[in-house]
């Protein structure tokens, strides 16, 4: 096991965050929703804590800020607390991690709750559009499956699929835990090794690579009657092991990263066509891509489309202000300082790193790779990047037919 200590001596809170390589790409479709699932078993009772108000009283107890995540490619279980209790909630995070019983009647209440989550997504298109824009991608392979999986695959979940699971990914190998905040070092050090001895050691399955594979643009379509059209406008771009990915970042807060960019001064301030509209790049492991999102008003969807077009193509042509390409590196530095003043955020930052690349980067190595970037990196990555043969606009509202749109999408 992985462990990334990053003491802060004048922080009064201390969280604790394990992080293990076990999401959605990690799943069979067989077994699609079950990294997710299983998330939530492990608050649902250990062999110490047999029910999940055991856990649930001890962290409220502790004043604790406390949940668990699940990505495609990694599952996250954290507890913040003032520094005085953080080798408490040290245990009690640890046994959760380690001795979930996984109940089979607690199984059963639970697909309730999965459900009625998904439902709740389902009722939320600013949500929904971004799964429903890696289906398109990715098709039917983990990349492009929702993370919290299909109901009749959740219906069907039995517990020895948990054990199966678990015990395949749930590994010293594939866990790391980063302690960020108040606490001493040393100490801490020698309290994780005693709470965390019997983590299973062994091999960690893998997972199926991702494959790429686009001949034109592509648009998919969800009906909703609903009072704004949510939309993702993207490309495919690379992995995270890129190193443009600095530059992609820059073009990203240029484009649509606050209310100074260029999407945001188009859309919303010129057109007034939308409340929300932002623009980044997601990047993994073995798939990435730059994407444009927004919630437009149904009768300018298409002049919408039209500008955030015209936008990146003038990303790859037009040259970029010195004055605008400081405010946008600027802009990510101030936003990533601000960010690591709590300890949650530390700890995020260097876990995240640490389970994708196995390789960490300090916060001034990452401003000094993004302070480093040039005008003609960022042109030559958006063109890399914007063209034709790699767009793709998924989106919910009134629609019904997806071929009609596929004249918007092109650049030229």
């Amino acid at each position: 096991m992985r462990v990334i200590l990053v003491p802060e001596k004048d922080s009064v809170a201390t969280t604790i965050l394990v992080l293990v390589e076990a999401g959605s790409k990690y799943e069979t479709k067989e077994i699609n929703g079950l990294s997710h699932f299983l998330e939530h078993m492990c608050f649902k009772g250990t062999t110490k804590r047999p029910k999940a108000i055991n856990i649930a009283g001890e962290l409220d107890g502790l004043g604790a800020e406390y949940n668990a995540f699940t990505s495609q490619e990694w599952t996250g279980y954290y507890v913040k607390v003032a520094k005085q209790k953080a080798e408490q909630a040290l245990e009690i995070i640890s046994d959760l991690y380690l001795n979930p019983v996984f109940d089979a009647a607690e199984i059963e209440k639970e697909k309730g709750v999965i459900i009625e989550e998904m439902n709740m997504y389902e009722d939320m298109p600013q949500r929904r559009v971004q799964d429903l824009f890696q289906e398109l991608l990715y098709g039917d392979q983990p990349a492009g499956w929702k993370i919290d999986g299909r109901k009749e695959v959740i219906r069907g979940l039995a517990r020895d699929q948990f054990l199966k699971y678990r015990g395949a990914h749930y590994v010293a190998k594939a866990t790391a835990i980063v302690v960020a905040g108040g606490f001493e070092p040393t100490a801490f050090a020698e309290h994780i090794e005693r709470n965390f001895v019997t983590l299973k050691v062994g091999e960690k399955a893998g997972k199926i690579p991702t494959i790429e594979t686009q001949e034109k643009p592509e648009v998919k379509v969800q009906y909703k009657e609903s009072d704004q059209t949510h939309l993702v406008l993207g490309c495919r771009a690379f992995d995270i092991f890129d190193e443009r990915r600095y530059a992609l970042e820059v073009a990203g807060d240029i484009l649509g990263g606050g209310m100074s960019s260029r999407l945001f001064q188009r859309v919303r301030e010129e057109m007034g066509a939308a409340y929300y509209v932002r623009a980044g790049a997601e990047l993994l492991t073995d798939h990435g891509f730059f994407e444009v999102s927004a919630g437009v008003d149904h009768a300018k969807f298409e002049q919408v489309v039209t500008a955030i077009l015209q936008e990146l193509k003038r990303a790859t042509t037009a040259a970029i202000v010195p004055s605008e390409l400081t405010r946008a590196k600027d802009h990510l530095t101030g936003r990533l300082l601000l960010a690591l003043e709590t300890s949650d955020e530390m700890a995020m930052y260097y876990g995240g790193q640490e389970v994708l690349k196995k390789d960490i980067m300090t916060p001034e190595e990452l401003i000094k790779k993004i302070q480093a970037v040039t005008a003609d990196e960022i042109k030559g990555v958006v063109a890399h990047v914007f063209q034709d043969v790699k767009l793709n606009l998924a989106l919910i509202g009134p629609y019904r037919e997806a071929r009609p749109l596929e004249k918007l999408l092109k650049f030229s």
